[in-house]
């Protein structure tokens, strides 16, 4: 599938639970537009000059969320491209409205049972550390999810490859600019 040249017009802005595949489905999607990719969490991670566990940790949750939506705001600033938002990062209200009036959003979501499988491999994630993954992924679901419905397209991943994602990502947002044109 060729993708529509107007996805390459602006940001494309990926929200969904952590280990949904933001990042790693994010960079094939950007190579796939030849757009240029940014990880916002890689962002904020550069920008403190420590890692978010550590930001976490020392500062807290609601100072990461501070530093995320000043680091959004400034990759919004940018030419286009696709970025790979927090987990946390569309809940917050002013980040949220940024993406929305600045960028594509595509909320990818897949099963939870799936999810927990994939962070139960690291334990570098600052909200599962010590904690039961479903348990903890379950929680933030309900609290999200109505958050991310919020999102201009939205994309079921599975188990499946990641360019079986990208090309239902791109299949959806050329569904959205045909009915944005209508």
């Amino acid at each position: 599938m060729t993708p529509d040249p107007r996805l390459r017009r602006k940001t494309i802005a990926l929200v969904g639970l952590m280990g949904v595949g933001k990042s790693s489905i994010g960079r094939r999607l950007a190579l796939a537009l030849d757009l240029p990719f940014r990880d916002a969490d890689s962002e904020v991670e550069a920008a403190a000059g420590r890692t978010i566990s550590d930001i976490f940790e020392t500062f807290g949750e609601q100072a990461f969320r501070e530093g995320e939506r000043k680091v959004i705001a400034r990759l919004m600033d940018e030419g286009p491209h696709v970025l790979a938002t927090g987990g946390g990062a569309f809940i917050n209200d002013e980040t949220r409205a940024l993406i929305k009036g600045r960028a594509i959003s595509v909320w990818l979501k897949a099963d939870l049972e799936l999810l927990a499988r994939r962070i139960s491999r690291k334990d570098t994630r600052p909200l599962v550390r010590g904690k039961d993954p479903l348990e903890v992924l379950r929680e933030l679901a309900e609290v999200r999810y109505p958050i991310y419905a919020q999102a201009d397209v939205r994309v079921e991943t599975g188990d499946t490859p990641h360019h079986e994602a990208v090309e239902a990502i791109l299949a959806a947002l050329t569904q959205h600019l045909a009915g944005a044109e209508a």
